[in-house]
């Protein structure tokens, strides 16, 4: 079964393109693609009116690219467009990535908004996503994160643009979540369900609606002072995620290896020609 998922919000000549990008990447590098969908603020739940698009997929190469003596890039990226781009991972790239605890592949995999996908190719993914992603290492990605995010946007206390909340908040939030969930891994990609779902304070809630509904209405928040709120939920996940995810990146167990690489021969199987 094939999934796709576009919200009315979205401009349907724009999708018409992206639409068309995925199917020259098809074409032209003789690969299929199981899983297309869109990453950044839309995804986010946090999208200005002229918000870029941010198209993202996995793909699978044919059987024979694989066994190359030359193996070619395990990236595909297209030309850039003043409104949108349109970039994806091989699966093996994404399943690495996954072992070595990197969010940015499971937050794809949970994205509200599906260019297409193969049901089967995402439902399994995510379960395998849910099993062997090491909620340590995925800290330690939100962690690293948001410490950058809070040195480049809130370094001086003062002015900021306030559009940057949101990339400093959301990985803070991801840290609380998985706080408040110690048996899980993957947390929601879209932000206010992420934060409903940590038990934030409830002043946090209410300026985050706000900041998100002024930011769905006009093409710039304009700059102001660092809301002591936001700095010092910011600051207190940051700190106590130092505590729980700092250590060092570690090895990923035989057996999630062996699942990994599995599920890779599966797609191989039923995409790979």
């Amino acid at each position: 079964m094939t999934l796709r998922s576009i919200p009315e919000s979205m401009n349907p000549a724009t999708v018409a393109v992206i639409d068309a990008r995925l199917d020259a990447v098809r074409c032209e590098h003789r690969v299929a693609i199981p899983l297309a969908i869109e990453s950044g603020s839309r995804a986010w739940g946090f999208p200005s009116p002229d918000s870029d698009y941010d198209c993202r997929f996995i793909y699978v190469r044919r059987r024979e690219d694989y066994l190359s003596l030359f193996p070619m890039r395990d990236v595909i990226e297209t030309p850039l467009d003043k409104t949108f781009d349109v970039n994806g991972w091989d699966v093996t790239k994404a399943l690495r990535l996954l072992l070595k605890g990197n969010a940015v592949v499971i937050e794809w995999l949970t994205s509200p908004i599906i260019y297409v996908a193969d049901a089967a190719f995402r439902a399994d993914f995510h379960a395998l996503a849910a099993r062997l992603a090491d909620r340590r290492l995925v800290g330690r990605h939100y962690l690293h994160l948001g410490e950058r995010q809070r040195r480049a946007y809130f370094a001086d206390g003062t002015q900021i643009p306030l559009k940057k909340l949101f990339y400093a908040l959301r990985p803070a939030a991801a840290l609380r979540w998985l706080r408040c969930h110690p048996a899980e891994a993957v947390a929601p990609m879209h932000f206010q369900t992420l934060l409903r779902g940590c038990d934030a304070p409830a002043e946090l809630l209410t300026l985050v609606e706000d900041l998100i509904a002024r930011k769905a209405v006009t093409r710039e928040l304009g700059s102001g002072e660092l809301p002591a709120l936001v700095a010092a939920f910011v600051d207190a996940e940051l700190s106590a995620a130092r505590d729980i995810f700092e250590a060092g990146p570690r090895p990923a167990a035989p057996e999630a290896r062996a699942e990994a690489q599995a599920f890779f021969h599966d797609a191989l199987a039923k995409f790979g020609g």
